[in-house]
């Protein structure tokens, strides 16, 4: 999965790069992320929980990237103030877990940090909501399938790419979404309820 998570980053080898990686956790995209990254490229890391974040600054620490700049913030993505859009936004944030309004604000949030051409690049796990259905409530159920669907609605207005990974465990659908030369003003995908 961490590599398949590095997908963009790879294909603009080369050249010196802004990525960020939202949700970073315990660091397994981290590590394939900073062994990926050009020489001269920015890395910022956001993690909200700061004993993670404490372990994500050690492994930026142990694997310095010729004049690469990593940052880790111990913040949450809608509280991150980016000094310059990014041309890879890698999220980690497992996304069906919030309620459906936290993840279109979340996912425009992405879209607006992104360089007109930029790509984001996320995953979820296969199987997850049938095995959620059988022992969550129906509002938590109601939840996670109006989440697939807005994630469904960015896909099909954004996305360039979509793959699935079977030797993770579980085994994940990793996705690619190209931000447009020009958002538009009112996303034609919102219409969850």
């Amino acid at each position: 999965l961490s590599q398949a998570m590095t997908m963009p980053v790879r294909a603009l080898a080369g050249q010196p790069i802004s990525v960020l990686e939202a949700g970073a956790g315990t660091g397994a995209v981290t590590r394939a992320l900073i062994a990926e990254l050009p020489a001269g490229s920015r890395l910022d890391v956001i993690e909200a929980n700061p004993r993670l974040a404490a372990k994500l600054n050690r492994i930026a620490d142990a694997q310095p990237v010729e004049n690469a700049q990593i940052r880790v913030h111990r913040t949450r993505i809608e509280g991150h103030q980016a000094d310059e859009p990014y041309d890879v936004i890698a999220s980690c944030l497992p996304l069906s877990n919030f309620p459906p309004q936290q993840v279109e604000a979340i996912m425009q949030r992405y879209l607006t940090m992104l360089h007109p051409g930029g790509v984001l690049i996320y995953f979820s796990y296969l199987g997850m909501r049938w095995a959620r259905a059988l022992v969550a409530s129906r509002e938590a159920t109601r939840r996670h399938r109006a989440v697939d669907q807005l994630l469904a609605g960015f896909q099909g207005q954004y996305g360039i790419q979509s793959r699935r990974v079977w030797v993770n465990m579980p085994p994940a659908a990793v996705r690619q979404l190209r931000r447009p030369l020009q958002l538009s003003a009112e996303p034609q995908h919102l219409s969850v309820s």
